[in-house]
């Protein structure tokens, strides 16, 4: 018998994470957006007119939201699904939304005969779609092994991390305090180069090949010698994520009275990138708050 899987919302990361999934599993997605749907039906998933209809008989749930307020309206609002979950089902959490309130989601969701798979991932839209993406997870032994089919199919790297919903949210939250950090180190390395005369792309060659290299500045740093250019560089991360990311690692971090005063001035750079007018472009356009301008050539 071919799995049933649900993808609610089709977005920039849920339409590759549906597509990639039609290829092994009955795949159904829902997305409010009518073009999202025409989409995922290009892509070999079943299109429905509701969330509703689109978990209804699903062996696992896809679900990536913004926030825990909003988990908490998908699943128990008005029109939540957990009431319309089947017995044995798994709702795997992608998105990365911090621990607070995710045992309590977890014991609601076990009260109805359904569980939470913690199960934040990175990586962006083309490695969703290519299987490639990095996911940490906490869940119990016996909804880990009702989602790993789905998460293995996405992933190349799958970290078990734990057997608690809330273990993934909490390494998540560490992994993206180095990430923040390292792309705003990125960026004022970057800044400090090209004002002192040194050759951008050369720079940054010379920088990765040696100990001071990251994956960030790797990944990063060829995108932030765009971020000058008309458009800038293609979005594949969203500058405002890290302001809500480095806002969930401020938060853990004072509910544990831990001091984290260098992911504290990253998420200011990143704060001002927001108010700037910057948060929709690509995280690596957080250099234009170190240098708001590029030396031009003719000044070199």
């Amino acid at each position: 018998m071919t799995t049933t899987v649900a993808v609610i919302g089709l977005g920039a990361m849920g339409l590759p994470m549906a597509a990639r999934l039609a290829e092994r599993f009955d795949t159904r997605g829902f997305d409010i957006a009518q073009q999202r749907l025409e989409l995922a039906a290009e892509h070999g998933v079943t299109p429905t007119d509701s969330a509703v209809a689109a978990v209804a008989g699903a062996r696992a749930v896809i679900v990536a939201v913004r926030t825990g307020e909003q988990l908490r309206d998908l699943l128990f609002g008005d029109a939540g699904l957990a009431g319309h979950l089947d017995e044995g089902a798994v709702v795997i959490l992608t998105s990365t939304v911090g621990t607070d309130g995710i045992a309590e989601i977890a014991e609601r969701l076990d009260a109805v005969g359904a569980a939470l798979v913690d199960a934040p991932l990175s990586g962006g839209p083309v490695r969703a779609a290519e299987g490639d993406l990095l996911i940490v997870v906490g869940a119990t032994p016996a909804a880990l092994e009702v989602a790993r089919p789905v998460l293995e199919q996405l992933a190349s790297t799958l970290s078990v991390v734990g057997d608690r919903p809330g273990d993934g949210q909490a390494l998540k939250t560490v992994n993206q305090l180095l990430c923040g950090v390292h792309i705003a180190a990125a960026a004022e390395a970057l800044a400090l180069a090209d004002a002192l005369g040194l050759d951008r792309e050369r720079t940054l060659e010379a920088l990765t090949a040696g100990a001071a290299g990251s994956f960030m500045l790797g990944n990063r740093g060829p995108r932030a010698l765009q971020a000058y250019d008309e458009g800038g560089a293609a979005v594949l991360s969203r500058l405002d994520i890290f302001v809500k990311d480095l806002g969930i690692v401020g938060d853990a971090a004072r509910k544990a009275h831990l001091a984290v005063p260098v992911a504290a001035a990253a998420e200011q750079l990143f704060l001002l990138g927001e108010a700037q007018g910057l948060g929709e472009l690509d995280d690596s356009a957080v250099i234009r708050v170190v240098a708001p301008t590029r030396r031009s050539d003719a000044d070199r």
